[in-house]
């Protein structure tokens, strides 16, 4: 009996923790050694200067602006109809068009602004306030625009002002 105890009181040997330290040190070696070698470039955009004077090479050779100019409207102040805090909304406006058709468009530039004004008067200040309102209302007024002076004469409408009070 004291043969199998003496056998059973001996601990069991404890496992080395040299090989999880260098394990640990390789790890962060091979870590650090692959974001030198990104962060300096020589894996994934090793050649980041010649790509750079190709590009702008390319700005440089791009075709140039197109003809436009810019024909603005005066601004003016819309009552709104009852149904929310703000009572008058200020506009201002400029249209964007094909500089052969500037003097077409500004002969028509009191009907665009009765068309205009007769559009913003119908809204309520619920239809203005919502945050998303503003692109609505843009591409609704650019519409109306392009029906009175041509679809080819204005090709956008930029809103400069756009206050309600």
């Amino acid at each position: 009996m004291t043969d199998e105890t003496v056998e059973t009181d001996e601990a069991p040997q404890k496992a080395s923790k040299l090989p999880l330290i260098i394990g640990l040190v390789l790890a962060l070696a091979g870590g650090g050694g692959g974001f030198f070698a990104v962060y300096s470039g020589m894996i994934l955009g090793g050649d980041a200067e010649p790509h750079a004077e190709e590009e702008m090479a390319k700005v440089e050779e791009s075709e140039p602006l197109p003809d436009i100019a810019y024909v603005g409207l005066d601004p003016f102040v819309v009552s709104l109809t009852s149904g929310g805090g703000a009572d008058y909304l200020r506009f201002r406006a400029q249209l964007e068009v094909p500089s052969d058709h500037q003097e077409e468009v500004e002969r028509v530039l009191p009907r665009v602004v009765d068309v205009l004004n007769g559009y913003l008067r119908a809204l309520s200040a619920s239809d203005i306030e919502s945050p998303d309102a503003l692109v609505k209302l843009r591409s609704q007024m650019l519409r109306r625009v392009q029906i009175v002076t041509g679809q080819e004469r204005v090709s956008d409408l930029l809103v400069m002002e756009f206050v309600l009070n």
